[in-house]
């Protein structure tokens, strides 16, 4: 089955990058590829009024209460966003984001008809281990894998390696990965839904990854923040 590809930025605490609100903006709607920007909560409003898919890189899974410094998945749901980015290593690793409050966010986000992104991935203990299978299986258990979701899958280790000399994820590391998450979801989604690659998604490995079988898009930090770079990716992505 054919899947759309899909091409989320994240431009983790960065403000929106020059040219973002631009007529020819590449983070605007494209033709045959779908384009999501998960920005700060301060530059939501501006991206979505002048058409950008955006939506928040975290969000509280409660609707409102004594939360002082969050900002709740309903009320970016109010704002107009359409997306929301779940469970990033970022918030499992510096904000103590659990597998089970990863969850609440994805239910919560469901059930405000935003389209969540979820992500995955292991450690670089994990890996060396060779636990990263053990690791996402249990990541995607607590996952409603039957409903409108996406999975990004971060290879934390390729991301932000302890050891330089270790080479980086290769384009057969991220296959095998996403062979396996798809052949945990069940019959109703595993031809349907989409898989991300979250480890370092460029214009010079775009095309390359891309066309892998089972990796249906990226979650692209970096390269996100250039927006030749960003424009450069999307288009290799119109050419597959």
């Amino acid at each position: 089955m054919s899947r759309t590809l899909f091409l989320a930025a994240n431009w983790k605490m960065h403000s929106a990058p020059e040219g973002t609100f631009d007529p020819e903006s590449p983070y605007k709607i494209q033709d045959s590829v779908d384009v999501v920007v998960f920005s700060t909560f301060l530059d939501l409003a501006a991206c979505l009024q002048v058409g950008i898919e955006a939506g928040p890189q975290y969000g509280h899974a409660e609707a409102s209460g004594p939360h002082t410094g969050d900002v709740s998945l309903k009320m970016c749901a109010d704002l107009g966003c359409t997306y929301a980015l779940c469970g990033h290593s970022d918030r499992r690793q510096k904000h103590g984001e659990t597998d089970d409050m990863v969850a609440a966010q994805v239910k919560a986000a469901l059930a405000l008809r935003l389209h969540p992104v979820v992500c995955i991935g292991e450690k670089e203990e994990e890996r060396d281990a060779g636990k990263q299978q053990e690791v996402v299986r249990r990541q995607m258990s607590v996952l409603p894998l039957e409903q409108n979701i996406t999975i990004a899958y971060e290879p934390i280790w390729a991301i932000s390696r302890g050891d330089p000399n270790k080479p980086a994820a290769s384009t057969q590391d991220a296959q095998e990965m996403h062979a396996f998450i798809r052949s945990l979801l069940p019959d109703a989604t595993r031809e349907t839904m989409r898989l991300l690659y979250g480890g370092s998604m460029k214009p010079e490995n775009a095309k390359e990854l891309l066309s892998q079988p089972d990796i249906d898009g990226g979650l692209i930090g970096g390269a996100s923040l250039k927006p030749d770079a960003f424009r450069e990716i999307i288009t290799i992505a119109q050419s597959l």
